[in-house]
């Protein structure tokens, strides 16, 4: 199922987006409607609740609940807001897909080679990335795995329970300052510069994601084109290695790397402007889209 959190009418909830019924509009669970589905009743409407109580036995339950009626919305008359407003730490993945590295000529790492974003840097869907002009800043097409119970010493076989869901991320990365650094604190935390969303995918409803398609364009030019099979170190053994160096806990989120195509990749670079919007889409995940914009404009 695809878990939201949206405002309407000035409140914010969490809430459960449905399938439309062609022609009808697509309709969501409103989460704190008195009205919402029992499995809802004990629960806070948030997505931290949420994912606390467990997202796959959610969808589960959902899935055989009596819907009122009147605890849906429309979703065009609502705005969605980033899935996961209150995350934990967000944990990347730099260099892991090996087509990223090709384009690039780095040579693949032994190990996974991770870096820690503030979660004051998330933004949800339609809302700006704001940027320092005079940078070089690319945007880096993720697939974000969100944790749903803690993880410390993990194992690859232990590592994929802790997975509650998947979403969209948009890395985007001052490239100049994690060149002039030698390292991704200032380059990685920039205000305004981790757009997630529009919704999570409860992992029962996630086959495979490592076979999933991945693109981003921006001003509706496709700068990135790839598969998350391209992932050098799958989700498993990011999971496992994460864990044995600093606990993961619920509501953290691994972004797990970025295909080919970054800005650096592009003759000439294309790095990000004012005025451009940047969409970011995996099949099923929806479409991540945000404009951008000049810090203070």
């Amino acid at each position: 199922m695809r878990f939201v959190t949206f405002a309407h009418q000035g409140r914010i909830s969490a809430g459960i987006l449905l399938d439309g019924d062609d022609p009808g509009p697509a309709m969501l669970i409103d989460g704190s409607h008195p009205s919402r589905p029992a499995p809802l009743q004990a629960l806070a409407p948030t997505m931290m609740d949420w994912i606390s109580h467990g997202l796959a036995p959610l969808s589960q339950a959902i899935r055989n609940a009596e819907i009122s009626p009147a605890c849906l919305l429309r979703q065009q008359d609502v705005r969605l807001l980033a899935p996961l407003p209150d995350a934990g730490k967000i944990v990347g993945a730099a260099f892991n897909y090996r087509d990223g590295l090709a384009a690039s000529g780095r040579a693949a790492p032994e190990a996974p080679v991770t870096f820690v974003r503030s979660r004051t840097t998330i933004i949800g869907p339609d809302e700006p990335i704001t940027i320092h002009e005079g940078h070089e800043i690319t945007y880096e097409a993720e697939l974000a795995a969100v944790i749903g119970r803690p993880a410390l010493n993990c194992s690859r076989e232990q590592a994929m329970p802790h997975v509650c869901g998947y979403t969209l991320f948009n890395d985007v990365s001052y490239a100049d300052m994690v060149r002039r650094d030698g390292n991704f604190v200032r380059g990685k935390n920039q205000p305004a510069s981790g757009p997630l969303g529009p919704w999570i995918v409860s992992s029962d409803d996630v086959d495979d994601p490592h076979g999933l398609a991945i693109s981003l364009s921006v001003d509706g030019r496709q700068l990135q084109s790839s598969s998350t099979n391209e992932m050098l170190f799958r989700i498993d053994e990011l999971i496992a290695f994460i864990s044995t160096r600093m606990p993961l806990d619920t509501g953290d989120i691994i972004a797990t790397g970025t295909p080919a195509g970054v800005a650096s990749n592009h003759s000439p670079p294309a790095w990000l402007q004012p005025g451009q919007t940047v969409i970011l889409s995996i099949p099923g995940f929806g479409k991540l889209g945000n404009p951008v914009t000049r810090i203070g404009a």
